[in-house]
């Protein structure tokens, strides 16, 4: 901290739209979408919103 200036920066986002998880961004080292999976949440309920929806096609998970 520079004289008692906070910095916050967010590691870890995810949001629950429609009934999906949107991975809107992961700094983590770990697959957030993989461990979703394990724990029981289809493939098609996870879309990783970090990609462009052009891209998302390419992936196993949801477009939108």
């Amino acid at each position: 901290m520079y004289d008692n200036q906070r910095i916050h920066g967010c590691t870890l986002h995810i949001d629950i739209k429609q009934g999906k998880v949107w991975i809107q961004h992961n700094s983590t080292e770990d697959d957030i979408a993989a461990e979703l999976v394990s724990l029981g949440i289809p493939k098609h309920d996870i879309v990783l919103a970090f990609h462009a929806p052009s891209r998302r096609r390419y992936t196993e998970y949801a477009i939108n």
